[in-house]
């Protein structure tokens, strides 16, 4: 049994935990992670995030997705670490933290929203071709701390985000580490709608902070600076800034509770 809290960022909700005494062993417990997050059976959540001492920054995180895979990094998520480590007095509210992408920058600020600064975006491809079921879709890449393949669309209402996420997901071009997908509407000037199917979870999820940075970059193109505000399925919006080659992105948190997690929360 172990402490642990729930917060959610802009639809995304995770559980996190304090491990910076190490008194959870997080790869024997690796193996238990997708039951903890399955809905309706325990805790329920898109991933689960241990914060554990680190020697360059001021934590280091291990985060999992709901299959138990570990991911590099998670925008929401990463948020939602931030304020968890803030509120838990384990770093000030401007911090580094350690990610498999790297060191993020993270600020808190008032109202429970955060801001992280991600990796700097890489991978680029634009406008490239996929044959997919006898059609031709039109596609851009970026990897923002994990991969997104970028589809623009005219009406997400119409898009079959989990089977077409999926087939694309698990394409050959992808492998062997796959790609999450990310289907967009532009609504306005400055302003897209975003549905997306995560690879980890397998499924579309509420919001998807390198997500929303994904398509907002590649929105943007080749302008130095901009600012785009995007629209999750969970109705909440995110902000996409690019600042030169720095690239940030801000949103809401919301911390719904603190509990015990305790052995029945896996064994079935």
């Amino acid at each position: 049994m172990f402490s642990f809290s729930k917060l959610t960022g802009s639809g995304n909700d995770f559980i996190l935990v304090d491990n910076m005494a190490g008194q959870v062993d997080v790869d024997a417990f690796r193996e238990k992670i997708s039951k903890v997050c399955a809905r309706a059976h325990s805790v329920g959540a898109d991933g689960i995030i241990f914060l554990e001492l680190s020697p360059k920054a001021h934590f280091r995180w291990r985060f999992f997705n709901s299959d138990g895979s570990e991911a590099e990094m998670c925008g929401n998520g990463g948020r939602c670490a931030a304020r968890f480590a803030f509120e838990r007095g384990i770093a000030p509210r401007e911090m580094t933290f350690e990610t498999l992408a790297g060191l993020i920058k993270a600020q808190v600020l008032d109202g429970g929203r955060v801001e992280v600064q991600l990796p700097t975006p890489h991978g680029w491809r634009w406008r490239e071709s996929l044959s997919l079921d006898g059609r031709i879709l039109e596609y851009s890449f970026v990897n923002t701390g994990v991969p997104h393949v970028v589809v623009f669309v005219e009406d997400l209402n119409d898009v079959d985000v989990r089977g077409l996420g999926r087939k694309i997901r698990f394409h050959d071009r992808f492998s062997p580490a796959g790609t999450n997908v990310n289907f967009v509407q532009v609504l306005g000037e400055g302003c897209l709608a975003l549905r997306t199917y995560e690879r980890g979870v397998e499924d579309e999820t509420l919001a998807c902070g390198t997500g929303a940075t994904a398509a907002a970059l590649i929105y943007l193109g080749n302008r130095e600076n901009g600012h785009v505000e995007v629209l999750t399925r969970s109705g909440e919006a995110l902000v996409v800034e690019k600042r030169g080659n720095e690239v940030y992105l801000q949103g809401g948190t919301r911390w719904v509770y603190d509990g015990q997690l305790k052995s029945e929360a896996w064994e079935w």
